[in-house]
């Protein structure tokens, strides 16, 4: 009985699978924003609806036939930023007043490879690599065109992946590593490792466990 139980499952499942479109082959449905924009006007039509970031982007190529042989990366920094060096062991990323502002772009270009500081672990992304989406987390980001090799550190984010070998990276916060104080990041470890020592609170415990682990990524970077 187990088995025939077992034999129905995994025949409906096949089945269901054969059954199901891939996403190329779907119909090409209304975007969000115009669907937005529309039932908008019906509630309040003497107001122009706001802009939302699909408005600042523009169309992704279809997926080619065939795997190309560069990948389009778009680097993006989707902050403006008013930089403070008064932050204690932070100079080297400071704090930034946030404004939204998704038109700044830090690199775009058709390059060979890019590895990208995933939260699973660094994720080499080549032309024809599969849909992904990635989480970011403190580390290095290298960009490789030929024998070039452009290197970054960020701070988190998340990388999308797209089938026809386009990678959106959106970084909160990335600087060049050749940028980068060594002795400021050794200053900062230690500032934030003694404030984690001393915490007396779970928020006083939070801020410094964050940057303990930016400063150890950085100062990983610096000797890697």
């Amino acid at each position: 009985m187990f088995r025939q139980a077992a034999s129905r499952v995994l025949f409906r499942s096949s089945a269901a699978a054969r059954a199901r479109p891939f996403s190329t082959d779907l119909a090409a449905a209304a975007s969000p924003d115009e669907t937005f924009v529309e039932a908008w006007k019906k509630v309040i039509p003497n107001i122009e609806p706001p802009k939302t970031p699909l408005s600042f982007m523009t169309p992704r190529p279809a997926t080619p036939s065939s795997i190309p042989s560069k990948l389009t990366v778009n680097f993006v920094l989707p902050y403006a930023s008013e930089l403070s060096t008064k932050e204690n062991g932070m100079t080297v990323l400071p704090r930034r007043m946030l404004v939204f502002n998704p038109r700044i772009l830090q690199y775009a270009s058709n390059v060979d490879m890019v590895i990208i500081p995933a939260s699973t672990g660094q994720m080499g992304v080549l032309p024809g690599h599969v849909a992904t989406i990635a989480e970011l987390k403190p580390g290095v980001m290298s960009v490789h065109e030929g024998d070039k090799v452009v290197k970054y550190f960020v701070t988190s984010g998340f990388a999308f992946v797209h089938s026809n070998s386009y990678a959106d990276i959106i970084a909160v916060e990335a600087v060049p590593i050749d940028q980068i104080d060594p002795a400021l990041v050794q200053k900062g470890l230690a500032d934030f490792t003694q404030k984690l020592s001393s915490a007396s609170t779970d928020l006083e415990k939070a801020e410094a466990q964050i940057g303990v682990d930016v400063h150890s990524a950085l100062n990983s970077a610096l000797t890697s």
